[in-house]
C-alpha cells in the first residue's frame, strides 16, 4: 500500500470521504495541548501559558480556515468530507456552509474532493482551493455565486489546488500538489508534470514561479508582499522556502528558511504545512509538533501543539489564532494581529 499525506501527519489507516457530523463537546475536553516556549521573544507573540480551546470535533480532516470579519465567523473546510463549516463565537458547535464544497458526484481517482485552503480577496469573497474541482475559485459569500478563476496552466489541468493567498495587488498565489488525487504522481488524472507554485494575475494570466518542489503545500506573504513563503511537506525534505518578490514581480531563487527533518525523525505530528504571518513578520507555520512560531528571520521562539497534527490556521483581527488540528478545530489567544 502506498502511503499518503494523511497516513504520514495524522497516523491514520486511510482516510475514505465521509460525511463527518460535529460532536458536542464535554467540558473537560475543551482544553487541550501546550505552548512549549523555546525563546523570550515568543512572549510578545503569545502567552506561553494561554489555554487552547477546541470549539468543534469530528472532521474527516480539517483546513483552510479564514475569520470573515464581515458577520464575524470562522470557515475552515474538511476536505475528504467535502464540506466547508462556520463557527460563530456564541452559537455553538460549527454548522455546515457549503454541502459540497468541491464536485458532486465525486469523480473517480479523486481522494479528497473537497475545497482546502481558502482566504479572503480585497472585496470579502471567499476564495477557494479546489483539490476536488482542481481549480481556484471564488464565491460571493452573499449570492453564493461560484466563479472558477482558473483551472489549468498551459492547457493542462491543476492536480490538486492546496492552498492560497491574495496580494494586494489582486495576484492569487497558490500550491498544487498530487494530495488530492488517489493514486498522487501516479495518477492518470495528472495532467501537470510537475507540482507547481503558481500566480494567477488580475487579468487571469497563470504563471509557474516554481516546478521543483515535489510537495509544495501552505503559501503565505510577509506585511511588505517582497517576501512569498512556501511549504513543502515532503516527509524526506520537509522545509520552509521564501521567495524574494522583485520590483518587476517576478521571484527571485528560493532561500531554505527551516529544515524539520529532526521533529519528523522524531515523530512529533504533522508537516511543514499551512501558514499565516502577522502584521508584525512573525510566521505562523503548522509543522511538525504544532504551530511553530518564527520571527521574521527565521528564528523559532516556540510551538503551540494540540497533541495532534495541524494543518493550517488562521489569524484573526482580534488576536485569535484558529487552529484546524486533524478532526478538530481550536482557537488560542495571541497578541498580534494578521497582516493586512
Amino acid at each position: 500500500m502506498t502511503l499518503t499525506r494523511r497516513h504520514l501527519i495524522a497516523g491514520i489507516a486511510a482516510l475514505a470521504p465521509v460525511a463527518c457530523v460535529a460532536r458536542p463537546l464535554r467540558a473537560q475536553d475543551t482544553r487541550i495541548g501546550a505552548i512549549n516556549r523555546m525563546d523570550p521573544g515568543l512572549d510578545a507573540v503569545i502567552d506561553p501559558d494561554a489555554p487552547i480551546e477546541v470549539l468543534g470535533t469530528g472532521y474527516g480532516w480539517a483546513e483552510g480556515p479564514v475569520w470573515v470579519p464581515d458577520g464575524g465567523y470562522l470557515l475552515f473546510t474538511d476536505v475528504p468530507g467535502n464540506r466547508i463549516w462556520r463557527w460563530t463565537p456564541g452559537a455553538g458547535a460549527p454548522v455546515p456552509f457549503l454541502d459540497p464544497s468541491g464536485p458532486s458526484p465525486i469523480p473517480a481517482g479523486v481522494r479528497e474532493a473537497g475545497a482546502n485552503g481558502l482566504a479572503l480577496d480585497r472585496q470579502g469573497r471567499l476564495l477557494m482551493a479546489g483539490s476536488g474541482t482542481r481549480a481556484i475559485e471564488r464565491l460571493d459569500l452573499k449570492t453564493r455565486i461560484r466563479t472558477i478563476l482558473a483551472n489549468r496552466f498551459d492547457g493542462k489541468r491543476f492536480n490538486s489546488c492546496n492552498d492560497l493567498i491574495e496580494g494586494r495587488d489582486g495576484s492569487i498565489y497558490f500550491t498544487d500538489p498530487p494530495y488530492g488525487l488517489a493514486d498522487g504522481d501516479q495518477s492518470p488524472l495528472k495532467e501537470q508534470a510537475a507540482n507547481g507554485v503558481y500566480q494567477l494575475a488580475p487579468d487571469g494570466t497563470v504563471s509557474r514561479i516554481d516546478a521543483t518542489v515535489k510537495r509544495p503545500n501552505g503559501i503565505a506573504l510577509s506585511p511588505d508582499q517582497r517576501t512569498l513563503y512556501v511549504t513543502q511537506s515532503d516527509p524526506d525534505v520537509p522545509e520552509l522556502y521564501a521567495y524574494s518578490r522583485q520590483v518587476d514581480g517576478s521571484f527571485g531563487e528560493r532561500r531554505v528558511l527551516g529544515n524539520f527533518r529532526a521533529g519528523v525523525a522524531a515523530g512529533k505530528p504533522g508537516l511543514p504545512d499551512g501558514m499565516k504571518v502577522a502584521a508584525t513578520g512573525h510566521l505562523f507555520m503548522t509543522g511538525p509538533g504544532g504551530v511553530l512560531v518564527f520571527t521574521p528571520d527565521g528564528r523559532h521562539l516556540g510551538t503551540i501543539g494540540t497533541g495532534k497534527a495541524i494543518a493550517n490556521c488562521a489569524l484573526a483581527p482580534n488576536g485569535w489564532l484558529y487552529l484546524t488540528s486533524s478532526d478538530m478545530v481550536a482557537r488560542v489567544r495571541t497578541r498580534v494581529r494578521p497582516a493586512s
